[in-house]
């Protein structure tokens, strides 16, 4: 099922519209959203922390709960950090999933900064 571009208005077709939506999602923070307090993932709290291997463990663990709770199309399979070397302080998640219809592999990338 096609979706709408947040930014544009545009369709999008079904990957895309799960490329925006865990985008959204993971980078919302909890409370932010004045009629659903609840929406969001604990990563934008992390975005001040060390880049060692217990707050990547939260970072993971934000992401799976975040995409558990708010993206039911989704089940996720792995996730691996990527910090750039170009640009200190910057970190991308790369997740793989599957989709719950399909059972379609897709790879999604998520730029925290």
């Amino acid at each position: 099922m096609p979706g709408m571009n947040a930014h544009t208005g545009r369709t999008l077709d079904t990957n895309a519209h799960l490329r925006q939506s865990v985008t959204d999602i993971l980078t919302t923070p909890i409370g932010s959203r004045v009629m659903r307090r609840d929406y969001g993932s604990l990563l934008p709290e992390l975005i001040d922390q060390p880049l060692d291997g217990p707050t990547a463990l939260r970072a993971y663990s934000a992401t799976v709960v975040a995409l558990m709770t708010w993206e039911p199309r989704l089940r996720v399979q792995q996730i691996t950090r990527q910090v750039s070397t170009q640009r200190p302080g910057r970190l991308t998640l790369s997740i793989t999933a599957r989709r719950r219809d399909t059972g379609e592999r897709v790879a999604l990338e998520v730029p925290l900064r």
